[in-house]
């Protein structure tokens, strides 16, 4: 967490950012200059109001969680209402094929996914949160304006199709265009407001103090419960009006939504902490990696116990600066970038820096870097479980598009309303298994969790797997149904059995992902282990778009359709979830591989009484 010390005010780099914040008091005024016609500062004047401006602006805490919870809430019931049902506007407005489709919000969703990234980067190097998050939501509300005047205007999308001439026209090169550019400006703003939004709001709160430390923690509540009812009202009543009402009016609501989200940031100005950028943790991870590289032929101590014990004089390792609160100890697992550290002649400047960086790096550095690279195995083990979700978005709504959605007669549930099953699974099962399941097995196995978190992302892989076996028995017999009594559909609540497996795959692999990159990183790499989720979906929408494109390619033979095929009922959709299915064994035997030999930075088990730092140190030495 911040310091005190850290949540200082800053000036932007940028002379019109800085004159448009100054009329809403972004900033404190700045001292008049020598020309100004005030009288010059006595001496004992001038030291007061030096240390007046050196003096740590008091955080807002709770007065600025109306602005930050209300910007949040309206943004996300915006952007997840305005693409909650987005797979349906392409099938049914833009008249794509369900692969095209598919490959639209694949590669979008990989392209957003992985933009945050960049985000974090331009957050903590240059801009800082506030600033960034502000040009986001701009972003965000144009690229909703662009999606909303694509619904409504008739020459920006296809005509309706001809039904009795059996004729769909799709979009011209100029409508995609118009589409691909409001996708593009909801990226950007992705980039901007998912990796900075949840650290601007723990910035309100002073992490030094009770009172702090119980405001982040109402904050994070406070968050997620107000996350979790956007998630409903986005998937339900926004979804309802995109279906029964209009698109345009679908797509207009969101949007008039995210205009309010903006006013309401910047209406909270004047109670908000600006914490200045201190720089990136990307960029120090890169000087490590080439430092390493310069230093390839470099010997390091034999002794592993010299290596981690006798540092000084040997390994760079000067005092921390800014936000960092804990000093890493140089271990000996992926020893190559302890070279990174090596001090060699004239390296280290008189006033303790180094002299060059990209040479030089301290043994801070080294280990975070060496917490990514232990972490990346693990990381890829979630995107093939992240195929099986993705598939709730895509082929699933085909499959409920053909199916009897009716509940009573005189309503139809929307398919894109359909994750809300996933949703109630999630919402049921984490209170027993957080309140009652998990004392019991904490009794038996010691660890504090219950079990570790990599045992809780392998049983969400296992779940994965058993939801697209599901999904492909179920394909079946719907297909079977629909050919031999076109006219009685089965009923839409056939999908909810692998619905509510994916639910708690989600339970399992997804929070178990959260908790194990922030349990793992040091709180100065918190922006990375919040982003590697992201890189998870977005691995996961590329990996989905490749084996969609390789199945419509090559499994229509003997003029047979593809299982892919634009028909659902023509198709062979359960082949493709059988697929996914047997490539989250394969992945499931790698997990149970790489994570036997994962080592833990954090402490697990509840019976032992050293501190993480000591436990950290036993480890080092045994391995």
């Amino acid at each position: 967490m911040d310091s005190s010390e850290s949540k200082n005010t800053k000036q932007n780099s940028s002379s019109s950012w800085l004159a448009f914040c100054s009329s809403f008091q972004c900033f404190p005024t700045k001292i008049s200059s020598s020309k100004s016609s005030s009288p010059p500062l006595s001496e004992n004047e001038h030291d007061i109001s030096k240390k007046a401006l050196l003096q740590p602006r008091k955080p807002g805490g709770w007065k600025a969680m109306p602005f930050v919870l209300g910007n949040e809430t309206f943004e996300r019931l915006a952007s997840i209402g305005l693409l909650a049902n987005f797979m349906v506007f392409l099938l049914t407005q833009f008249h794509m094929d369900q692969v095209v489709a598919s490959n639209v919000l694949n590669i979008w969703s990989g392209v957003t996914n992985f933009s945050p990234l960049v985000g974090a980067y331009v957050s903590d190097s240059h801009l800082g949160k506030f600033t960034t998050i502000a040009f986001a939501s701009l972003a965000t509300f144009m690229g909703m304006v662009t999606l909303t005047l694509v619904a409504s205007l008739p020459q920006l999308h296809p005509p309706k199709c001809n039904v009795q001439a059996h004729q769909c026209i799709g979009p011209t090169k100029s409508q995609f265009g118009v589409l691909a550019l409001g996708l593009g400006l909801l990226s950007i703003g992705a980039s901007g407001i998912r990796p900075c939004s949840l650290p601007f709001g723990v910035d309100q709160f002073d992490a030094n103090t009770e009172e702090g430390r119980k405001g982040i923690n109402s904050f994070f509540n406070w968050y997620y419960t107000s996350f979790t009812a956007v998630l409903i009202i986005a998937l339900t009543l926004v979804v309802y009006i995109q279906d029964s009402v209009s698109w345009a009016w679908g797509f207009g609501i969101p949007t008039m939504l995210m205009l309010c989200s903006i006013v309401l940031f910047f209406v909270g100005t004047r109670f908000y902490v600006y914490v200045k950028p201190e720089g990136s943790v990307f960029s120090g991870i890169a000087q490590v990696i080439v430092g390493a590289f310069k230093k390839r032929k470099m010997k390091l101590p034999h002794d592993a116990e010299e290596d981690v014990g006798h540092t000084d004089g040997v390994y760079y390792d000067p005092p921390l600066k800014g936000v960092v609160l804990r000093k890493l100890p140089l271990t000996n697992q992926l020893r190559f970038f302890n070279k990174a550290a090596l001090i060699t002649e004239g390296e280290v400047l008189p006033d303790g820096t180094s002299s060059n960086p990209w040479r030089l790096s301290s043994i801070q550095r080294v280990e975070e870097t060496k917490c990514l690279f232990k972490v990346i195995p693990i990381w890829a083990s979630g995107i093939i479980c992240f195929t099986a979700m993705a598939q709730q978005g895509t082929f699933t709504v085909s499959q409920a598009s053909k199916m009897n959605r009716h509940l009573g007669p005189n309503f139809q549930i929307p398919v894109g309303s359909l994750g809300v099953i996933s949703m109630i699974t999630i919402g049921i099962w984490l209170p027993i298994y957080d309140r009652v399941i998990v004392p019991h097995i904490r009794k038996i196995t010691k660890i504090e969790g219950g079990i570790t978190l990599l045992q809780r992302m392998g049983i969400g892989i296992v779940f994965s797997v058993l939801s697209m076996i599901v999904a492909g028995l179920v394909e079946r017999m719907r297909r079977a149904s629909a050919i031999a009594y076109p006219d009685t559909p089965m009923t839409v609540f056939w999908l909810a059995p692998q619905l509510m497996l994916m639910g708690f795959a989600e339970a399992f692999n997804i929070i178990g992902q959260i908790e194990f990159y922030n349990k793992e990183f040091p709180e100065s790499m918190s922006s990375v282990a919040n982003s590697l989720l992201s890189c998870t979906m977005a691995g996961a929408s590329y990996l989905s778009a490749v084996v969609v494109n390789v199945v419509h390619e090559t499994t229509g033979t003997h003029g047979r359709p593809d299982w892919l095929t634009k028909d659902i009922n023509a198709g062979r959709v359960e082949n493709f979830y059988f697929l996914i299915a047997g490539l989250g064994v394969l992945n499931f035997g790698y997990f149970l591989w790489i994570s036997r030999r994962y080592i833990y930075k954090s402490r697990v088990r509840i019976d032992d009484e050293k501190s993480d730092f000591d436990v950290e140190l036993n480890v080092v030495m045994k391995h």
